[in-house]
């Protein structure tokens, strides 16, 4: 039987990589400093511990792996990372735990690892236009982050590279563009602008306004979690390493997420712009290259994912206590 490691596998996207990996027929190891927060663990061995610790990293990779997922980060949405208040946290965290994944891996020899980095490392000043923002993958240098949180992605994606390069390590690195679904954060401070819409026009009655922040004329876009992992496993089992943008090319405001997101509620909903953090203006997945090389794109609209996800925080807010 084939084994896998799911590091941060109790969070958004980890627990839904166990699920899958599992229904491969996997024997699948998650780590992750808590519980994950909607369903009970599934993994096959669960590993509570934070994995700054090297100790928790070297009971965690305690033998050979066919496949590493690192997922684990100190992350969460706008109001997380774009304050500022958490830089430090976010960058000495972070950087810890990918030293110690791969000073582990190393220790016993386990070397085909994806590492999760982010949209969020490419240079500020590519993506002012909210309508014709530049994150093609090679754009990325000269390098400015708008973020401590893009410029620790940028450094760890070098750190894997280099591993890769020096230490004989397989390496698969994806730039993930806004993921999204069920069971993810939806409130709290660290969830992410559909959660987040979803929760506020879930609570709202016909009629009422909820508040975005920013005009609202911001673009993004969107991935459902579920093409995320199938985008994850394409490139982790090809024969090419990246970095790739795994993201949806489907650009839309803010204020056009709301609008999607309230037809999906069968509410009429209006917007009251307010002060907040917003990170870039324009943001959009340029998938040419990931499509010419591995021949991966998605292939749902993003109101077919906020269709699956709107219901799922909807029942979360009137059925249970979280």
């Amino acid at each position: 039987m084939k084994t896998a490691l799911v590091l941060g596998g109790s969070g958004f996207i980890g627990h839904h990589m166990v699920r899958r990996l599992q229904a491969e027929g996997f024997w699948v190891r998650s780590v992750d400093a808590k519980y994950p927060d909607f369903t009970s663990v599934e993994a096959d061995d669960f590993i509570r511990g934070d994995l700054c610790d090297p100790a928790v990293c070297d009971e965690a990779i305690d033998r050979p792996f066919d496949e590493i997922y690192q997922f684990a980060a100190d992350m969460g949405g706008a109001g997380y990372i774009f304050t500022g208040e958490n830089d430090a946290a976010i960058m000495q965290n972070s950087a810890l735990i990918n030293l110690n994944v791969l000073r582990s891996c190393l220790r016993r020899n386990s070397k085909n690892i994806f590492y999760s980095s982010s949209a969020c490392i490419y240079p500020e000043e590519n993506q002012l236009d909210p309508d014709n923002p530049n994150c093609e993958e090679s754009s990325a240098y000269p390098a400015n982050p708008d973020s401590d949180y893009g410029w620790e992605k940028l450094f760890s994606e070098r750190l894997y590279m280099a591993h890769a390069r020096n230490e004989g390590f397989r390496v698969r690195v994806a730039r993930y563009h806004n993921i999204f679904g069920e069971e993810g954060t939806f409130d709290g401070g660290r969830e992410k602008v559909p959660a987040a819409i979803c929760r506020k026009v879930a609570a709202a009655a016909d009629g009422d306004q909820i508040e975005i922040w920013g005009d609202g004329l911001q673009t993004r876009s969107f991935l459902h979690v579920d093409e995320c992992i199938t985008g994850t496993l394409t490139l982790m089992r090809s024969t090419e390493h990246g970095p790739f943008n795994i993201g949806s090319d489907e650009m839309v405001t803010i204020n056009q997420l709301v609008e999607i997101v309230a037809k999906i509620a069968g509410k009429s909903i209006s917007i009251n712009h307010v002060p907040g953090p917003q990170g870039v203006r324009g943001r959009n997945s340029d998938n040419r290259l990931i499509f010419d090389k591995i021949g991966w794109r998605p292939t749902a609209l993003l109101a077919d994912g906020l269709a699956k996800t709107y219901p799922w925080i909807e029942q979360q807010l009137n059925g249970s206590n979280h």
